[in-house]
């Protein structure tokens, strides 16, 4: 079986000399010794030659004739939903959608906040108000804890 601990060393080693802000979201080896390494950038995106140089340095330290494996680097996407603390850092000021666990009740805002312990979201609707005639615009901030989120994930738009 192959070593999670090592890749992710040999991984860091090369994120290390690259110094472009890389960070490792996951890193998993199924039975079958097949290695995915997923990186995100602190600021911008992952390159491809970024997962080029990982991948080189992981697959250039690990002996095939002791055990074959498959490996695999890539960016993290924007489809799946965050997993570490530093996807949170990464994309405040950014439209995000929060599905909390309680009642799969999920909400849409800006990410204004992110800490140890939790984040703030920014939503902005639109609501009659008691006397007024038209619609007003309202903006409310919530603050949740990591442990009420199921998952976050950015709202891709192609307006601004």
């Amino acid at each position: 079986m192959l070593n999670k601990k090592n890749i992710e060393k040999l991984a860091l080693e090369r994120i290390d000399e690259l110094d472009k802000g890389l960070f490792i979201v996951d890193i998993s080896v199924s039975p079958k010794n097949v290695i995915q390494v997923e990186l995100d950038c602190e600021e911008g995106n992952v390159a491809i030659l970024d997962c080029v140089s990982v991948s080189r340095n992981i697959e250039h330290n690990l002996d095939r004739e002791e055990q074959d494996f498959e490996l695999q680097v890539s960016s993290a996407g924007l489809d799946k939903p965050f997993r570490v603390l530093k996807q949170y850092y990464k994309n405040i000021g950014n439209e995000v959608k929060v599905l909390l666990k309680e009642k799969n009740q999920s909400l849409e805002g800006v990410l204004t906040h992110a800490d140890d312990q939790g984040i703030k979201l920014e939503t902005t609707t639109k609501e009659r108000l008691e006397g007024k005639k038209k619609k007003v615009t309202v903006v409310q901030e919530h603050e949740f804890t990591y442990d009420e989120i199921k998952e976050t994930k950015i709202i891709i738009s192609f307006k601004k």
